[in-house]
């Protein structure tokens, strides 16, 4: 299946760029570039992509105005691109329904690779931007006190352990290793959290266990630190989001 993309950005040169490096994959196809938001969202209403890759910062209707209106409108999925490494933006992006988070100087792999992860359904963040994210949630005064949620009642005992190994930023693998299972099994219990918490990914599933209670900050570790509630001891990683 051909991955359909729309690259938005307000810079001709990167916006042709990224078209041109994603257009030469095989699976891949870039349907149009926009130059502003609005077009992007126009783009994405015409042509259903898969996948829209959009610029925070640009003239207009901006990357996250758009994000908000293609996630709230359609099936498509968005991957943010920005040149600042703010953690402002990255809320933002998040809460607008972004699914993946990418800092302009990445290697042209790792945005193939972005968009392909992003396209079948899953999540990515730069890794700079996984530890940012987490170190403010494990840093924040609120969390310190934080409790397990009633929300979480609805999960089976493995469930909440497998979201319990998903803030810890384990990958599914680790997961099935961990709870001695097959990954087809993990795959399963991922998909039911999802599900009964109401969440589109694992990104959501992360914010989700820190508002919940379900990981809390280490005494000793600061920020980034943060220990499962459940009494592990082991550190929380950054997040295997991908």
């Amino acid at each position: 299946m051909t991955i359909r993309v729309v690259v938005a950005d307000d810079q001709e040169l990167v916006r042709s760029g990224f078209a041109m490096i994603l257009d030469a994959q095989p699976d891949i196809e870039v349907v149009a570039e926009a130059g502003d938001g609005a077009a992007a969202l126009d783009a994405v209403r015409r042509l259903a992509p898969e996948v829209a890759l959009l610029d925070i910062r640009m003239p207009g209707t901006d990357g996250i105005e758009a994000c908000r209106a293609i996630t709230a409108g359609s099936d498509c999925r968005t991957v943010m691109l920005t040149t600042f490494d703010s953690d402002e933006y990255v809320y933002e992006a998040l809460h607008a329904g972004a699914s993946g988070f990418l800092l302009k100087d990445v290697r042209r792999d790792d945005l193939v690779h972005a968009v392909r992860v992003v396209a079948a359904g899953d999540s990515l963040l730069a890794p700079s931007v996984a530890r940012r994210l987490i170190a403010a949630y494990t840093s924040a005064p609120a969390m310190a006190a934080a409790k397990p949620s009633a929300r979480l009642d609805v999960l089976t005992t493995r469930e909440h352990e497998t979201l319990l190994h998903l803030a810890r930023g384990l990958s599914n693998a680790e997961i099935a290793a961990a709870l001695v299972v097959s990954e087809h099994t993990v795959k399963t219990h991922v998909g039911n959290v999802l599900s009964k918490l109401g969440l589109r990914d694992r990104i959501q599933a992360v914010i989700c266990a820190y508002e919940c209670g379900v990981v809390s900050p280490s005494a000793e570790g600061g920020p980034g630190g943060g220990s499962p509630a459940q009494g592990s001891t082991s550190p929380p990683r950054k997040p295997s989001l991908g």
